[in-house]
């Protein structure tokens, strides 16, 4: 009974290795020929050749470089069988002195398809190799024999094949142009410098560029261009390869790549004046946005006065409103600029992605409101001094503007960031400028302001009914607080703003002790902000029947040609919210999604996500919404509007 149980147990290990083959090992590596599946079925078989490299030693890939070879096999049984050419995954760049290589380390499988003839269970190869370390090469063979009987279904090994898969280099989205001189140029929407930390190219035949020589990297409008020296004295004409893009972050992009000749017509750079007269256009729209509706009580009080204060008064307020909106819009430009050239993954609104920030803003709008209810003044926004109001005012607009984009703006920020320090803060002051220009016209034009209605005791009860969207605009805060905080987050902003509304209160007496008592209940609000604690990052879909957006997803649908709608969205984007509820969420809009079996990819971008930070640069974008509809059959993928219609949506789709 102990001879049978000793049995077993030393024929597991080959039972369990039944699609793998013996392995051929040295001091330096170990390699064997392994199978996706445990059998054979049909004449076609994804088979690899699996190589597990000791530390310091390396094959080549399929262009070697400057020394080397890569790697060779031939099937030798069942006879006819032929095994089709080695799939490669990138490789690494080895410079030692002038030699230049390109190089596979660790454990690579380099999978190819056997053709066989039917009912073959029994394979042998042949392989040769040369393995190398930074001193010494050392050629190597081996022979393989591979059994598959094993049974249906996929073998032990199946999940190397799947991970050598999702590492093979894609077909790249970018265009590429050669010049003769050797510059390879690459744009798309993305590759910004913020974006973009360092790009190789490994080229795909051999001679075709100086192999040790470094590349180069400079920025253009809409990409950048690598720097490559040809290898011989004739203009370059062709470029064919693997594209590696590295972002700040240190992910890798692989793409493959067949640069033609010529220069991108899109590296041409787009006029200064454009992107500006964009932004201008961008901030105007942005006044229509849901963002902005509670700002506008506030200037519709302020423009409630404009009938009958004089002329010098009316301007005073809307310069000092206009300055509050650009200051604030550069500050934030500025921000941004920094945070992302240090290689934060941030884009526009990245401010409400942070928990503290909210709950400030929630007790700032609960205490305007309070004051437009009557229970207190503030110096600057009520009655006196009204261009600090203003100023203030303006300030505030900015502040709550940044959750939206609005049509023309997202482009224009998207060049800001990617554009030198002086058009960039051109263009983040044109936007605050387009936020306060409905404002400062109406102040600036004496015709517009007649036609105001005369003061009275209507504005007192206008006053008064604006504090309520002020209390609508906090209840919404407190539910982004709870998407990014939970409950408990949630409970301090309403006892923050409990504390905030008692300090004001106080503010009605004038005796010393009321005045103190305010300043403790300021101080033990502010004390609550360090205990708010964000909630674990999750994955989080907002809409019925779909999925959390994944950038693998995202490939693997793609390429199995199956169409996508991605929904790119923030819960502190109120445009985001409506567009959901009235375009994508209604039952008649599910079922048109059902019928032509879209899947629907809900990109959650409430908290920082670098994946979706890099996945709205890609398209251009540095804020949400971002909705974007992929075809069936691996069609070109549509961008659709910021403002969803029913209507749209089914156009999209069909």
């Amino acid at each position: 009974m102990m001879r049978w149980l000793l049995l077993a147990l030393l024929l597991v290990p080959a039972f369990a290795r039944a699609a793998e083959s013996n392995r051929v090992t040295s001091a330096r590596d170990t390699v064997s020929l392994i199978s996706a599946t445990k059998s054979a079925t049909g004449t076609k078989l994804h088979l690899g050749l699996l190589f597990r490299l000791k530390p310091d030693w390396h094959i080549y890939w399929s262009d070697p470089g400057d020394a080397g070879e890569p790697p060779a096999l031939e099937l030798t049984a069942p006879a006819g069988a032929k095994a089709g050419p080695f799939a490669y995954p990138p490789p690494h760049w080895l410079v030692a002195g002038s030699v230049g290589d390109y190089v596979e380390t660790g454990t690579v499988l380099l999978p190819f398809t056997a053709t066989l003839p039917s009912g073959a269970t029994a394979i042998a190869a042949k392989a040769r190799w040369l393995v190398c370390n930074p001193k010494i090469c050392v050629p190597e063979q081996g022979r393989f024999n591979l059994s598959l009987q094993g049974g249906a279904g996929p073998s032990r090994e199946a999940g190397l094949f799947a991970k050598a898969r999702a590492a093979m280099p894609r077909p790249s989205p970018f265009a590429a142009a050669i010049a003769p001189g050797g510059d390879l140029t690459v744009t798309g929407a993305g590759l910004t410098r913020t974006a973009v930390k360092t790009a190789h190219v490994f080229p795909a035949s051999p001679d075709a560029i100086v192999n040790a020589a470094p590349q180069p990297l400079h920025f253009i409008r809409n990409g950048f261009v690598l720097d490559l020296k040809p290898a011989g004295s004739k203009p370059m004409r062709v470029l064919a390869g693997i594209l590696e893009i590295t972002d700040p972050t240190g992910q890798v992009q692989a793409l493959t790549i067949a640069a033609t000749p010529g220069v991108a017509p899109s590296t041409m750079p787009t006029p200064w004046i454009v992107w500006i007269g964009a932004a201008l256009l961008g901030g105007l729209i942005l006044n229509l946005m849901p963002c902005v509706f509670p700002i506008l009580a506030m200037k519709a009080l302020a423009v409630a006065r404009f009938g009958h204060d004089d002329k010098r008064a009316a301007r005073r307020e809307a310069l000092g409103y206009t300055a509050g909106s650009v200051a604030a819009m550069l500050a934030l430009g500025i921000v941004l600029i920094v945070l992302r050239a240090g290689g934060a993954a941030l884009g526009w609104g990245f401010q409400f992605q942070s928990p503290a920030f909210i709950a400030v803003m929630a007790w700032i709008v609960v205490a305007i409101g309070l004051n437009f209810a009557g229970l207190y003044e503030i110096p600057g926004i009520a009655m006196r001094n009204r261009t600090t109001g203003s100023f203030a005012t303006g300030v505030l607009a900015v502040l709550v503007a940044t959750p939206c984009t609005a049509p023309f703006m997202g482009g224009a920020v998207a060049a800001a960031l990617a554009a030198p320090i002086v058009l960039a803060l051109g263009i983040f002051g044109a936007l605050g400028l387009g936020i306060a220009l409905p404002f400062l016209a109406l102040a600036l034009a004496p015709a517009l302001a007649r036609i105001l209605p005369r003061p009275g005791a209507w504005m007192i009860v206008l006053r008064q009914f604006m504090a309520f969207p002020m209390f609508a605009t906090a209840s919404w805060l407190l539910w982004v607080m709870t998407t990014e905080a939970g409950a408990d987050g949630a409970l301090i902003v309403a006892a923050g703003a409990v504390l905030i509304g008692f300090a004001l209160w106080l503010l009605r007496f004038r005796f010393l002790l009321a005045r103190g008592l305010a300043v403790v209940s300021v101080i033990a609000a502010a004390a609550l902000l360090p205990r708010i604690v964000p909630a674990d990052a999750a994955a989080r879909t907002t809409l019925p029947h779909s999925i959390p957006y994944s950038p693998g997803k995202l490939a693997s649908l793609r390429a199995a040609g199956k169409p996508v709608f991605v929904d790119i969205t923030a819960a502190w984007c109120i445009t985001c919210q409506v567009n959901d509820r009235i375009a994508l969420e209604p039952a008649a809009i599910q079922r048109d999604f059902a019928a032509r079996h879209v899947t629907l990819m809900v990109g959650d971008w409430t908290r920082r996500a670098p994946a979706i930070t890099r996945y709205l640069a890609a398209h251009g974008r540095d804020g949400v919404p971002l909705y974007v509809f992929y075809p069936p059959d691996r069609g070109k993928p549509v961008i659709l509007p910021q403002i969803l219609t029913p209507s749209i949506v089914r156009r999209a789709i069909k």
